[in-house]
């Protein structure tokens, strides 16, 4: 388990490694939608998604520990992370992706001097590669989500939220194996209690939703959903128990939702964001219009441009 102190170590770690992002709002959205809709902007966030903030706790520090070499499995964006702040800090890098990983997240990734391999298509796939490379001795491995130094780094956009806005009623955060939303939910309810953590989920890839329905993490195998960063088959060993504890109510949205949210952002506010990161909005215009103030976070804004026609509403 993680606590508010734990996230409050990792901000000061990796303070000069992130941005402090910023929190925007569209008068026309919240008119719309009935409520006061803000947007945590992770998009803009170095390497473009939050992954920077859990990706810089750990790397940093295990590099204190002199671990020269880190390795990490990644749809993408915890693979841009690690890639980027081993390369900041002089270590190498290798990054276990899926066979059908955007092409935008493997530039990212070279650019980063990462070393890219290919496994599989599924979570479970590239997490056991790069485990199976760490035990041949070639480095230590930097998990996605399920790491307590990897939920309190995401916590960190969390203490930004709750110091950044003042009468929040609640905040939507994508779920895909929990670290985000463990951490922020953490930093949120350990801060401030009485605001609703709210975590959404792409219909077709609902492993969190089953799970707590279930009381137990349930595996749905792969998924196809156009929010590549959330394809998780099943929740994280660590963060289940803490968004059993934290998240007060999980949102379903289907994938047209998720492409109405990134059009919107898109047309309303000029924002180009990825899927992953318009599911949490798709989630908050489910909502029903009691003039409620909510944050939605934008978990990130790398998208393929050649797949941007085929993402409009």
């Amino acid at each position: 388990m993680i606590d508010l102190n734990l996230i409050r170590e990792a901000r000061e770690r990796i303070a000069r490694s992130v941005k402090k992002t910023p929190i925007m709002t569209s008068e026309t959205i919240s008119k719309d939608l009935g409520n006061d809709l803000f947007f945590k902007c992770e998009h803009l966030q170095k390497t473009g998604a939050f992954k920077i903030r859990g990706a810089s706790n750990k790397v940093i520090y295990e590099a204190n520990r002199n671990t020269k070499h880190v390795i990490a499995a990644s749809s993408g964006n915890h693979g841009q992370a690690v890639a980027y702040i081993a390369n900041q800090i002089g270590i190498s890098s290798t990054i276990v992706v899926p066979e059908d990983a955007a092409t935008c997240k493997k530039d990212a990734i070279k650019a980063y001097n990462g070393n890219i391999e290919f496994c599989g298509t599924t979570s479970e796939e590239r997490i056991e590669r790069a485990k199976q490379i760490c035990e041949d001795g070639k480095g230590v491995f930097i998990p996605p989500y399920d790491d307590p130094l990897i939920m309190a780094g995401q916590g960190t956009a969390g203490l930004e939220i709750v110091e950044q806005m003042d009468g929040i009623d609640e905040v939507y955060v994508p779920i895909g194996g929990g670290g985000l939303i463990s951490g922020i939910a953490t930093a949120i309810k350990e801060s401030n209690p009485s605001i609703r953590v709210i975590g959404v989920e792409p219909a077709i890839a609902n492993d969190t939703y089953l799970s707590l329905k279930e009381g137990k993490r349930i595996n749905i195998g792969g998924s196809s959903t156009i929010a590549d960063g959330l394809r998780t088959s099943i929740p994280g060993e660590l963060t289940f128990p803490i968004v059993q504890q934290y998240v007060d109510n999980i949102v379903l949205v289907d994938e047209e939702s998720i492409k109405q949210a990134f059009t919107y952002v898109l047309a309303r506010m000029k924002q180009l964001i990825e899927p992953s990161g318009a599911v949490s909005v798709a989630g908050a215009m489910k909502r029903n219009p009691e003039g409620k103030r909510i944050v939605a976070l934008i978990s990130g804004g790398n998208v393929d441009t050649e797949v941007i026609p085929s993402l409009l509403k």
